[in-house]
């Protein structure tokens, strides 16, 4: 749901002149999917939207010149996607289950990112055990990975 709803956005911005967030609300409910004000904001935010101008003082939303980022955050999922088996906590241990061979990628790629609430990862063959500083970090962390999954 959350990828076809940024998808759509992107569908939007770049048929049309998009000026503020509830003009895009509104033209995704125009289109079907229903969502709030606060969504579509995290969303911009994620994707990395900008406002650029548009002639005559108007600004609309355009994707940003740093494409290249959020081709990579894209790529990432994809591969987190089709890798991760399960995720789970327990205290602040993030148990994350791959398919054999990959538990060692996702925990270098998730210690790469500088998560700040992130102490560090200790990863075996499918398995990987990621620390982290306090029992609502991992719960944070599970639900933003499941929700991309």
């Amino acid at each position: 749901m959350k990828n076809d709803r940024q998808s759509m956005i992107l569908e939007i911005i770049s048929q049309e002149n998009i000026e503020t967030q509830e003009q895009l609300l509104t033209r995704l409910q125009e289109r079907g999917i229903n969502s709030t004000q606060a969504t579509i904001s995290r969303d911009i935010k994620q994707m990395h939207l900008i406002k650029e101008p548009a002639g005559h003082g108007v600004y609309k939303y355009a994707v940003s010149g740093n494409r290249t980022r959020l081709n990579f955050a894209e790529k990432l999922q994809t591969i987190f996607r089709e890798s991760i088996t399960s995720i789970a906590y327990a205290q602040n241990i993030v148990v994350l289950k791959t398919m054999p061979g990959l538990a060692s990628a996702a925990a270098a790629a998730l210690d790469s990112m500088d998560i700040a609430y992130m102490v560090g990862s200790l990863a075996g063959d499918d398995t990987a055990f990621l620390l982290m500083r306090d029992t609502d970090s991992a719960a944070a962390f599970c639900d933003e990975i499941k929700e991309m999954l």
